[in-house]
């Protein structure tokens, strides 16, 4: 597990969004499929941690919330509220902490802002679905979003499953895209028969990195199949697991022509930290909350 922290004006650009989090003890959770997110806002500082997503979604917040307020050296007593999001959002309840979810696409959408006030689109690729999302940069809220969530392909997943094929880490995948001159193109848009394209490719004595950078020009084409539903509007930023994979950025950035905003936090924390503000801004009653739970 990772745990760090941050002065909230490192990460905040806005005085007046850092203005609100000076003074509060709030929890953002993001259960993902793959990986688990957390965020503690404390006195002007964020603390962040993640890891691996257990089988149990309560024990893995659970692990999360300790190890932040031990990094925070406070009590969890001292937290006034728990927002949870991501795929396991439901699952959780901490009985001493007002605990409440959020969807996803909600808690981004303000991480993002929050991060990047000028945001207007962003693209959050996660272990088992994608999302293209508009966001209103005058408050961070969801205008318009799409996804997709029934296939494998243009997913975290997908990548991790290509690293395994080419006997990579998953860290390793897009630093070896990277190293890429050569363009392959990868035509199939299913994970089955992408794989064979892989197989075949590897038996004709192609460089894994050359197809490592074919695989993630493929997902970017796929992601932006998605993207032009709702269009692009700057300032794009990239959100979810895979975000932090720098070969992908540069093939969304190629495929997309658009730049991506670069932020002074981890976006894989994007969903934790919406969500921890969100439970900032409802306990000082600046906003009012929803659950939707009904929704995605």
């Amino acid at each position: 597990m990772i745990v760090e922290s941050y002065k909230v004006r490192e990460v905040v650009p806005s005085e007046e969004h850092s203005n609100l989090l000076d003074h509060v003890c709030t929890v953002g959770i993001d259960i993902g499929s793959r990986q688990s997110k957390a965020v503690l806002i404390h006195n002007g500082t964020i603390y962040v941690a993640i890891t691996a997503s257990g089988v149990s979604s309560q024990e893995t917040a659970e692990k999360l919330v300790s190890k932040l307020v031990k990094k925070a050296e406070i009590n969890q007593e001292e937290i006034t509220k728990i927002i949870t999001t991501g795929y396991g959002r439901v699952a959780i309840d901490f009985s001493n902490i007002e605990t409440r979810n959020l969807t996803e696409i909600t808690c981004h959408a303000l991480g993002a802002h929050y991060l990047n006030p000028s945001t207007r689109t962003i693209i959050d690729i996660g272990g088992q679905d994608c999302k293209a999302i508009k966001v209103n940069p005058e408050n961070g809220h969801v205008i318009e979003f799409v996804m997709n969530d029934k296939c494998a392909a243009g997913t975290g997943r997908f990548l991790e499953k290509t690293a395994e094929m080419l006997g990579y880490s998953l860290e390793e995948l897009g630093a070896r895209a990277l190293e890429s001159n050569k363009k392959i193109e990868i035509s199939s848009q299913c994970v089955v028969f992408a794989e064979s394209e892989i197989i075949s490719l590897k038996a004709r004595g192609e460089k894994g990195g050359d197809i490592a950078a074919g695989i993630h020009f493929a997902t970017a084409r796929r992601v932006k199949n998605l993207v032009n539903r709702l269009g692009i509007e700057p300032e794009l930023v990239f959100s979810g697991g895979v975000s932090n994979n720098l070969g992908m950025r540069k093939a969304l950035e190629e495929v997309l022509k658009h730049p991506i905003k670069s932020t002074n936090l981890d976006t894989v924390y994007c969903g934790a930290l919406g969500a921890a503000i969100y439970a900032t801004k409802s306990t000082s009653s600046e906003s009012k909350l929803e659950d939707n739970k009904g929704a995605v």
